[in-house]
């Protein structure tokens, strides 16, 4: 069985008891999450949020994309979001390597680079700093005022807020 069989066995338990319908699409606590994919930061625990109560926008390292904004855009003018929440983490694997050197190795293993920036940084509170002056600079959302930016430490489990 694979990893995938297991999931989909996993939610035909989950749909048995599931009683979750009826939640209205837009998020109940008017927020929009960006943060890093990275499997050990649960989101909906480290920031007590429940079904319903926010937009989650995760890629690998949290990164402030274009994707990202046209998320946030859709959140705030369609989704009557008002705050946004950066969440990065420690020990994140977007520090451990370069995009020059990546993008050399993927144009050297399929012969064209990708269209897309990797977006690796060495310095996760500095990231922080970058992301939070792209969402308040981004000419579509009308909420940046409630923009806030955050690393989770994998060990401790503590938020530390980024000036």
């Amino acid at each position: 069985m694979s990893v995938t069989d297991e999931l989909v066995a996993a939610n035909e338990s989950f749909a048995a008891s599931f009683t979750g319908g009826g939640l209205p699409g837009p998020p109940s606590r008017h927020v929009a999450v960006v943060a890093c994919m990275d499997a050990r930061l649960d989101v909906y625990r480290v920031l007590g949020l429940g079904d319903g109560e926010a937009h989650v926008i995760r890629n690998a390292g949290g990164v402030v994309t274009d994707d990202v904004l046209r998320s946030l855009t859709i959140s705030q003018r369609k989704l009557g979001t008002t705050e946004v929440v950066l969440l990065h983490h420690s020990k994140c694997g977007m520090a451990t390597f370069d995009d020059d050197e990546f993008v050399a190795e993927l144009t050297a293993d399929s012969g064209q680079p990708p269209e897309w920036a990797p977006g690796a940084f060495t310095d996760t509170e500095q990231d922080v700093r970058e992301s939070l002056a792209l969402v308040r600079d981004c000419p579509f959302l009308p909420h940046t005022d409630a923009v806030r930016g955050f690393v989770y430490d994998v060990d401790t489990g503590a938020l530390a807020e980024v000036a």
